[in-house]
């Protein structure tokens, strides 16, 4: 495994992170495809034998449920000071005021929920899951400054919005003296690149990190373009992403399959290898629910493309409207 620095600051992850929204109880928010805790536990396992140091979860997936697993599990086999572990607020947690959003009052009693759920003192990576228009952007940095100053958090990070509206947070913050966003994620793969035209060259001039989600294009990207998974006919996000231009993805996807022939690799491993190459990624977020899902994420690390090979991954693509957020 390699390692590497989000952006410009000091936090140092794992070249590839592990997603954990694919490990909950089924029985909690909207994800029924979580796999259950004792099944969870052995990829969490099985990605800090190969070197995966760097786990990304949230509030909202399974409503908690996920933040209890990943936590014990951490707790089970890991050296808290050893793992950097990042989370997210934003989403609906319960009815009623502050349930949800980027309020003061949100923030501040989700960090703690958080903590409590995750069994640690701290995080190393606090993120806003998604802009919230509906509050002052400088009570939402305000209050993210105070979780950072107060030791519940070592950094911040963002996630999914327009570059505009990034802009004005990171501005806002440095102006008022208050924590600077270090990361990024963004839906980010071979068949949605439109965050290249604006908010990832804004990231990489102001040193902030890409943590890509989606980097598999939810599986599209892994396997022979007609075979489907059992995600996609359960999971309501799956069933709307990537349904704009079939034709021209699948010419994407079957480049990937070609070049994965040749190098005796993966499609996976040469997806993700694509990711590695492009300016500002520090570390996609990979999920993982079969056992060599974690093996090709690894060694897509170690794969060089050749600039032949990137521009045949990259020259069929259209531009696609942004979705997602």
């Amino acid at each position: 495994m390699k390692y590497r620095k989000i952006g410009n600051s000091g936090l140092e992850v794992s070249a590839v992170t592990l997603g954990c929204m694919s490990y909950g109880d089924a029985d909690r928010g909207n994800h029924g495809w979580t796999l259950p805790e004792e099944e969870s536990r052995s990829f969490i396992k099985n990605s800090l034998e190969l070197g995966i140091t760097t786990f990304d979860t949230a509030n909202i997936y399974s409503i908690g449920s996920s933040e209890e697993i990943l936590g014990r599990a951490l707790k089970d086999f890991a050296k808290r000071e050893e793992v950097v572990v990042a989370t997210k607020v934003h989403g609906t947690m319960r009815p009623g005021p502050n349930g949800g959003g980027l309020s003061r009052g949100h923030i501040m009693e989700q960090i703690d929920a958080s903590l409590r759920r995750l069994g640690t003192d701290y995080v190393d990576l606090y993120q806003i899951h998604r802009f919230d228009p509906a509050v002052p952007i400088e009570e939402t940095l305000e209050a993210l400054h105070d979780v950072v100053k107060s030791g519940k958090a070592r950094y911040i990070g963002a996630s999914s919005m327009w570059a505009w509206q990034f802009a004005k947070l990171q501005y806002t913050a440095k102006l008022n003296g208050w924590t600077q966003f270090i990361s990024m994620q963004s839906q980010y793969n071979l068949l949605t690149r439109e965050d290249e035209r604006e908010l990832h060259p804004f990231c990489v001039d102001q040193g902030v990190g890409l943590l890509p989600w989606s980097p598999l294009a939810r599986g599209k990207l892994a396997r022979p373009w007609d075979v489907g998974s059992e995600r996609v006919k359960s999971d309501p996000l799956a069933q709307v992403l990537y349904q704009q231009f079939e034709s021209e993805d699948r010419k994407i996807a079957d480049q990937v399959g070609a070049i994965a022939e040749e190098r005796g690799a993966s499609r996976s491993q040469v997806a993700l290898a694509w990711l590695l190459h492009r300016p500002g990624v520090s570390s996609p977020i990979i999920g993982a629910t079969k056992p060599n899902h974690l093996e090709d994420a690894v060694r897509g690390v170690d794969l060089e493309l050749s600039d032949d090979e990137m521009r045949r991954l990259e020259e069929n693509y259209v531009p696609h409207a942004v979705e997602g957020f």
